[in-house]
Order: C-alpha cells, then sequence, then structure tokens
C-alpha cells in the first residue's frame, strides 16, 4: 500500500462531496469528514454502502443518486448493470485497470485477442477490449455467440489470445479442432470468466489439453478492476485500491484469513466509490502493515447466502469445496441449527457407489475445516439429496 493514498482518498473524496451532493448526503449522515482520513482506522469510521443502497439511491434521484462527481462531459460511457444500476465510465486509457491483466500474462503488441464477452449495456466487453489495446494487443470484438464464425475466425486471423466465458472457451477450442484440425489452434493463452465448483481444476485441464495458460481477474462494473491474477496465488490487489474484508453485517474488519464481504475504495472519486460493499465473499491471503489486504482469493460466493455459525459465516462454496475434495463425493449439504443456546452444523454427504464411507467423512471433516475455520458437529452419510439442493440451510429459528 503507497504510503500517500490515504492523504490522496482524504483529498479526493473531500473535494468530491462538493460535487456530489449524494455522496455530501452520505457523510453527513455518517459525520464523517473525508478530509481527516489519515489512516485506515480514519477510513473505517465510514459504514459500508451496500450495492443494494447505491440501487435505491439511485431509483430516488436517477441515474446516479447524486453520487457522480464529475463533469457528465467527462463521461464517455454510462454502463447499466441489473437492477438496473447506472455506472458512469470516465475517461481511463487501461480499461479501469485490467491491462495490468493482460501485462501480468506477458500479452501485448503482436497478440491478436478474440475477446467474445458482451458489449452492450454492461461493461465486460468494452473494459477488456480497451484494457487489451492499452496492453498493446489486437483486439478482435467478437461479442457473444457466432460460434461457427468465431472459430474461422480464430483459424484465418491467427489469434493467440482469447477472453470468454470457461464454456464459451471450450466451446470455440472444440469447434476448432473439430472443423480445422488441432493444428490449426494456436492460441496460447485464455482469460476466462470465473464460474463456481471446481473451477481451478477445469483450468488445469483446459491448460493441458488445449496447450493454454489461464489467467482471471476479479472486476466489478462499479470498480472496474479490483484484483488480478499475477501468477502468485490468488488475486493480486490493484494498487489503487483499499480493500478490506468485513463483517456483512457490522461493516467491521475480520480477522485475516477469515472470510466476510470485500468492501472497496476506490483512490480515485470521479465515481466516489468509497467504503463500497460489493456483495462478494473471499478471505485475505496477504495483508499490508496497515491491515488493508494487498492478495484475496477467490470470490466464495455472495454474502447473502451465508450462514453465521459461532461467529464464523460459512459460505456455500464451502460446501463445495468438500464435495470437490472428498474422495467419492458426489452431493453434500450443511444444516445449521441452535441447539442448547448453540450453534450446530450438520454435513450430509452423497458417495458413489462403492465408495469408502468412513474415510469420506474423515476427509470432509478435515476439508470443511480447512475452508470453514470452525468444525462440522456430525457428518454423515445419506443415500440422496434432492436435486439443485441448497448448498448450506439455515435452520436457527426453526
Amino acid at each position: 500500500m503507497s504510503d500517500d493514498i490515504y492523504q490522496d482518498i482524504a483529498q479526493a473524496y473531500a473535494a468530491a462531496a462538493n460535487k456530489a451532493p449524494g455522496l455530501k448526503s452520505r457523510f453527513t449522515a455518517a459525520g464523517f469528514d473525508p478530509a481527516t482520513v489519515t489512516s485506515l482506522a480514519d477510513l473505517s469510521r465510514l459504514p459500508v454502502m451496500k450495492k443494494e443502497e447505491l440501487l435505491k439511491i439511485q431509483r430516488k434521484n436517477p441515474p446516479f443518486g447524486g453520487f457522480l462527481a464529475s463533469d457528465l462531459k467527462d463521461v464517455g460511457r454510462i454502463y447499466v448493470s441489473p437492477g438496473p444500476i447506472f455506472e458512469p465510465a470516465l475517461s481511463d486509457g487501461g480499461g479501469h485497470g485490467l491491462d495490468l491483466l493482460f501485462k501480468a500474462a506477458g500479452v501485448g503488441p503482436g497478440d491478436i485477442i478474440l475477446n467474445t464477452w458482451m458489449y452492450h449495456l454492461v461493461p465486460a466487453g468494452l473494459l477488456f477490449d480497451e484494457a487489451a489495446q492499452a496492453a498493446g494487443a489486437t483486439v478482435i470484438p467478437g461479442g457473444v455467440g457466432n460460434t461457427e464464425l468465431q472459430a474461422q475466425i480464430i483459424v484465418e486471423t491467427g489469434v493467440t489470445s482469447i477472453c470468454a466465458s470457461t464454456a464459451f472457451f471450450l466451446t470455440l477450442a472444440d469447434k476448432v479442432v473439430e472443423t480445422y484440425g488441432r493444428d490449426a489452434w494456436k492460441v496460447k493463452t485464455a482469460f476466462l470468466g470465473g464460474e463456481m465448483g471446481d473451477w481451478m481444476a477445469k483450468r488445469r485441464r483446459i491448460e493441458a489439453e488445449y496447450g493454454v495458460s489461464t489467467w482471471a481477474a476479479y472486476a466489478t462494473a462499479d470498480l472496474g478492476l479490483v484484483a488480478y491474477e499475477d501468477g502468485g496465488e490468488g488475486y493480486l490487489v490493484h494498487p489503487d485500491r483499499v480493500v478490506q474484508i468485513c463483517d456483512p453485517v457490522s461493516g467491521e474488519q475480520v480477522a485475516h484469513g477469515e472470510p466476510g464481504e470485500v468492501v472497496v475504495t476506490a483512490r480515485d472519486a470521479t465515481w466516489p466509490m468509497i467504503r463500497f460493499g460489493t456483495g462478494d465473499s473471499a478471505f485475505a491471503l496477504e495483508s499490508n502493515a496497515d491491515g488493508t489486504v494487498s492478495r484475496i482469493s477467490a470470490l466464495q460466493g455472495r454474502v447473502g447466502a451465508a450462514v453465521k455459525v459461532r461467529e464464523i459465516f460459512v459460505y456455500p462454496r464451502v460446501v463445495e469445496e468438500v464435495v470437490i475434495g472428498t474422495p467419492g463425493a458426489k452431493a453434500a449439504q450443511a444444516v445449521v441449527t441452535r441447539e442448547n443456546d448453540r450453534d450446530m452444523i450438520r454435513l450430509s454427504l452423497v458417495l458413489e457407489d462403492g465408495a469408502d464411507a468412513s474415510a469420506a467423512e474423515a476427509a470432509a471433516a478435515e476439508i470443511f475445516k480447512l475452508h470453514a475455520r470452525i468444525r462440522a458437529d456430525e457428518v454423515s452419510i445419506v443415500s440422496e439429496l434432492p436435486e439443485n439442493v441448497e448448498l448450506i440451510v439455515n435452520q436457527k429459528d426453526v
């Protein structure tokens, strides 16, 4: 964390409050003076603003809820995310930080990138496009669909890199090999969208099967790039973001390594995202001296899906990890109850025929403890669970 980021935040948000009445109202209601921010402790005095709260404010005062701290002439685009939430895109030469991802992957001049993300309303397509060009690459704006045509484009233009969802990347790769043969596949790098479940294992299989390196980033429409893969564990936080992992209810920062909501403050205040609750859950892998996060885990899910068990939030992702890591496991569910003034969590497993039940129970218990950071009170084998069953169920009030 750069020494002057809090000074920059203090100056930027004090000035922004004079231009953005919605931001000023937020500060006034909290008794918060941005000009006095000199540390993380100062910044943390401001309550977290949830994305749902921003949506409500925008509905009352469209389009930006009084939060735009810039002149409209400086807004190049207005993105529309589900809600709808309106996000102004101000001038930025690097795809709002995503160029760091391409540079980390070694993609730049001489590379031809097929960008298959959507180009209308939502920011993904345009941000990846801008970022790739900022890194020096040449971009083909493919957008979504048109599998046969895009496969032809990959072969005939010599595409070296693809930006896509994991599923669509596989569709394109299979189509190229099926139609043109394996020797026609020249792609070396893939920038993939995340999936729940055993995504990292799927990426390793893609790398082995198609001879590519795979990369990913954590970005939101509100903030642009938050963190990106750089070859190390997890995701490296953007140098112009203050990232905290916070209790999704109190907004207080949780202990290092505990899961919680990703809360972000941007150094720049033209679109003033300060102590903004993303709704995504993760945990810190590395922290700076001041307690901010420098490297975060992969996302664990959405905070609304978490259940608090003995002061620890347990996310559906934990149950997915149990299924992934337990030999012979097909499905699992965690049920949380309240008994004798104590939270209890019981884990049910469905196994493949012939799987070792004792070994599976032991493995599931260890994996659950590793990812949830608490012990399951009981692990049991069941014959079946309903299709599309909830991964974690809160029955504490039943």
